[in-house]
């Protein structure tokens, strides 16, 4: 077994919300680990290559810019009733994990490298399929050992944020099979969590289930508005009334995934010289410049003054302001 060092980075970087769990929650049903989740996942299904990983992006506010909190970002979200579950199915959105970044391994795999500490690999995997762990857990609070193998990877599962059930209800219907995928797959929408935590939230929304650390809730509902609002998926009435209940006590929280929003900052001019206007609003060309009164007088700009273009004070002996006087 491979381990890797402590404070080695994972694949893909340790997101803003740390943790996360190896299933995933459809309807009720978590993705448990089987046989198969032990073979080098070197040819784990990947998305067609004219379909690539979709950016989370902020929808813009009426002003145009990004929203710069989640709160804000929740105003965005469209309010409509729920569809029928009708028709859903845990295939729709892929054929379990698969591999959207093209690495080699699947996301499952790629989410526990992220979010667990002091992980070993399989031999022979090139680091792909993880066998043991350490998982802060952020929906309880608890330390949660994790160890590959039949009754032991339940322990530890992968959540999607945005249960798909409730994506599905919620606009999924009308996608096509690559955004599904790559929506199911999305490290955006994947922690790795306590598995009986991630039994229990099922296909809940923010209205029905909350994670039981309420210090995590923040966190929590604004990664939800961020994966909604970066697929189109809307929200209830009684989910965004909860949704900013919760982000109501931290009006700040930012939206995950480095998404920052671009403040609208007003144009500054660079600074010009200021422009002396000339009568009937001509600009005068540049100020002339003389060498001595010889000069001054050749140009018939005797006797010159003070303020007057050329004027220097070498030209005014007596300091009375008028140079060039005879």
């Amino acid at each position: 077994m491979t381990e890797r060092p402590p404070g080695r980075p994972g694949r893909l970087a340790r997101a803003v919300l740390g943790p996360l769990v190896a299933a995933g929650l459809l309807g009720g049903c978590a993705v448990q680990a089987t046989a198969a989740d032990e073979v080098a996942l070197t040819t784990a299904p990947s998305v067609a290559p004219d379909a690539p990983p979709v950016e989370p992006a902020p929808a813009p506010s009426p002003d145009g810019a990004a929203p710069a909190t989640a709160l804000a970002a929740l105003e965005a979200l469209e309010v409509k009733g729920r569809a029928p579950r009708t028709g859903y199915d845990r295939d729709l959105f892929g054929d379990g994990w698969v591999d959207t970044d093209r690495n080699g391994c699947d996301t499952r795999n790629d989410v526990l490298a992220r979010d667990l500490t002091g992980e070993t690999f399989k031999p022979g995997t090139r680091d792909c399929v993880v066998l043991t762990g350490s998982l802060a857990d952020p929906y309880s609070g608890r330390t949660i050992g994790f160890q590959r193998g039949q009754g032991t990877s339940e322990a530890v599962q992968i959540d999607h944020v945005v249960a798909l059930s409730d994506a599905w209800q919620k606009g999924a219907q009308q996608w096509d099979a690559g955004t599904r995928a790559r929506f199911a797959n999305d490290p955006l929408n994947l922690l790795a969590v306590d598995g009986p935590l991630n039994m229990q939230k099922s296909d809940g929304d923010a209205a029905t289930w909350l994670p039981p650390r309420t210090a995590f809730r923040c966190t929590y509902v604004a990664r939800q508005v961020a994966v909604k609002l970066s697929y189109g998926v809307w929200v209830t009435q009684a989910e965004k009334d909860a949704m900013a209940r919760v982000l109501g006590s931290c009006p700040d929280e930012p939206l995950p995934g480095g998404v920052v929003a671009a403040q609208p900052q007003p144009a500054t001019a660079p600074e010009q010289p200021p422009v002396v206007v000339g009568p009937m609003g001509v600009e005068p060309g540049p100020a002339p410049t003389y060498a001595n009164c010889a000069e001054v007088k050749a140009a018939g700009a005797a006797p010159i003054r003070a303020g007057d273009p050329g004027f220097s004070p070498r030209f005014d002996g007596d300091g009375d302001g008028v140079g060039c006087e005879s």
